[in-house]
């Protein structure tokens, strides 16, 4: 099983946490991810600006891997529904794939056929590996953690692009992912909740609110820690959290984790090895809870 691995631009420079845990995780269950140096930005961050641009760099990427004959996996739920939208529109539109392959010629001298596909890697998890293969493989259930997934917007949204993958109001599958780790999953009502990130740049009171909306429900919930697969998300939730705290004159201290490193760490992985001092929010009461579940370990 191998992809072309597509990282984008928030997990190198400020989430390198969530690479680190995701390549062991990979390596576990024989998943080959094939490093690309002419790998760029999606387009993610200028679509609001310019709609061609954004497509015209993500025929780019998505050439790239064409050339390469690999389907590609990322790790952000930003640059996965760019990629897929970019794919969508091109095939409801062969004559946009024809302007865009135009300029993509001038600029790099490739040009996109239209046949790569685009996963987030929690969707290969969950769909090429499956949940009953992900709980033999667990050596260390997280049983007696309550844990809150979220999801974030862009993992199943638009639904339409995605073939409708999941329930985009009532998702599941980072549900059942989190119980094949042996864990309960909390959040009820606030796991559709948006983190905000999309406004930080335009209004932050507002960002920062509707994160602290989320944190303070799950705290008053007795939750474990918030499982994010998603990098911005992680940097409202996590990065921002002791900001967000002294705003509302609240203590959270929530810990927000990547689902690749809990799963690294019911896999036996050890947390040095899956990133846990880099998370924000140190998760020393959630890491002094699952070694007294296994002293011997």
């Amino acid at each position: 099983m191998r992809y072309a691995f597509f990282l984008g631009c928030t997990i190198p420079v400020r989430e390198i946490h969530y690479e680190l845990s995701a390549r062991k995780v990979a390596e576990e269950f024989g998943i080959e991810l094939i490093h690309e140096p002419e790998f760029s930005c999606c387009g993610f961050p200028v679509k609001s600006v310019s709609h061609e641009t954004a497509l015209l760099m993500s025929a780019r990427n998505l050439a790239i891997a064409e050339e390469k004959k690999l389907p590609i996996v990322t790790l952000c739920n930003g640059c996965v529904v760019t990629l897929i939208e970019a794919n969508h529109e091109f095939k409801k539109n062969p004559e946009l794939l024809q302007k865009i392959n135009e300029k993509l010629e001038k600029v790099s001298g490739k040009k996109y056929k239209g046949t790569v596909k685009v996963k987030h890697f929690a969707r290969v998890l969950y769909e090429d590996i499956g949940i009953e293969k992900i709980k033999e493989k667990i050596r260390y259930p997280l049983k007696g953690f309550r844990l809150a997934p979220h999801y974030g917007c862009h993992y199943f949204k638009p639904s339409e692009v995605y073939d409708r993958v999941d329930d985009p109001e009532n998702p599941h599958t980072l549900d059942e992912l989190i119980e094949a780790l042996g864990a309960t999953v909390s959040g009820g009502m606030k796991k559709n909740a948006c983190c905000g990130g999309a406004i930080l740049g335009i209004k932050e009171d507002v960002a920062l609110q509707m994160s602290f909306e989320k944190l303070d429900f799950l705290v008053m919930n007795n939750t474990d820690a918030m499982v994010s697969i998603c990098p911005f998300c992680s940097v409202m939730y996590d990065g921002n959290q002791k900001k967000i705290a002294k705003s509302f004159e609240r203590e959270l201290n929530l810990p927000v984790l990547y689902y690749t490193q809990l799963l690294g760490l019911a896999l036996g992985y050890p947390p040095e090895e899956l990133g846990f001092s880099k998370n924000r929010i140190k998760p020393k009461d959630f890491l002094t809870k699952f070694e007294k579940s296994y002293p011997s370990k």
